[in-house]
């Protein structure tokens, strides 16, 4: 198995009516577009930035390397597929109300796309003063019941709105319905999927005077109408500056403080990213280094081997990987 070097991607920047200015600071961006609303990190469409592989894309790479690159644990189950999207979300006006889909509607349904289903997990970066979320419904109900309150305009008197502060973590399975509201930031690990369906927008108009289109009939059909799970999930100490966020079928997401340095490797089942939320450090390996800083993201292939953080002079990132 060849040793790959960390891999570098140029974000994708999405902009979108409910977009702001925050990420554009956060991540030091001096050019960025109005209504800044993403920036994603990693996805297999994105460019790889220096090294010998400029210019082509994740997917490329996976295609070329395979195992080499997502690990062997992600090439059984999803073969030469990067199985992952890690991004930053500005929420500077509230977001639609929407569902995404599992695996077993998205593949079926779904499979010209390409996607997987979308289950999700969210780090919350910034919040406002009396900043929410919404996470499933204030009590059970059903599928009739639901598309009624729909039809008259309901649809926000039966979720559930959930407070939530910087340092949160959130965990969203696909068939929860859900929205990110104004005034807050937040990291967000996810299957590697768009598959979104609105079912309320506010009644707000594009540039053009559209409205943007609901999907009420997909919605209903992957909905979980039962009593949500806790939204918020506790942190769980692994070690002296590291947590446990989150832990699912899908991915696996940690929180680390360094304030020295430390020396990692990587596990051949599976690749790493890692996005600096906080700090700057310096990434060495046997024969480079690359500096990130605060807003930056690195994928660290499953074959990189021996590593290690050099924090500047200290730094907080989150580590995800396939479980």
């Amino acid at each position: 198995m060849p040793h790959l070097s960390p891999i570098q991607l140029e974000p994708k920047l999405d902009c979108r009516l409910w977009g702001g200015s925050a990420l554009a600071a956060f991540a030091g961006l001096t050019d960025a577009p109005p209504n800044l609303a993403e920036i994603w990190l990693v996805y297999e469409h994105n460019h790889v930035i220096g090294g010998p592989h400029e210019g082509a894309t994740l997917k490329d790479l996976v295609g070329l390397y395979g195992p080499a690159l997502v690990g062997t644990r992600s090439f059984e189950r999803w073969g030469e597929d990067f199985p992952l999207l890690a991004k930053f979300i500005d929420a500077a006006a509230d977001l639609s109300v929407q569902v995404h889909p599992d695996d077993d509607y998205a593949h079926s349904v779904e499979a010209a796309t390409g996607f997987h289903g979308k289950t999700e997990a969210w780090h919350i970066l910034q919040a406002a003063q009396g900043a929410a979320v919404i996470h499933g419904f204030r009590t059970p109900t059903n599928r009739e019941q639901f598309a009624e309150a729909v039809a008259r305009g309901a649809a926000l008197e039966t979720l559930r709105y959930v407070p939530v502060a910087a340092g949160d973590t959130i965990f969203v399975p696909a068939g929860t319905m859900h929205a990110i509201n104004a005034g807050v930031m937040l990291f967000e690990i996810q299957e590697k999927s768009d598959l979104t369906y609105r079912v309320y927008d506010y009644d707000r108009r594009d540039a053009q005077g559209q409205k943007r289109d609901l999907h009420i009939d997909q919605a209903l059909a992957v909905t979980n109408f039962d009593s949500p799970a806790p939204a918020k999930l506790a942190p769980q100490p692994l070690a002296p500056g590291r947590s446990l966020l989150v832990e699912c079928p899908y991915f696996v997401m940690e929180r680390w403080e360094l304030r020295e340095r430390t020396p990692l490797a990587t596990d051949e089942a599976t690749f790493e990213i890692v996005a600096v939320i906080g700090g700057a450090t310096d990434l060495t390996w046997r024969d480079g280094s690359l500096h990130l800083p605060r807003g930056h993201a690195v994928v660290l292939p499953a074959s990189l081997g021996a590593y290690q953080f050099v924090p500047a002079p200290e730094v907080t990132f989150l580590r995800c990987y396939v479980s």
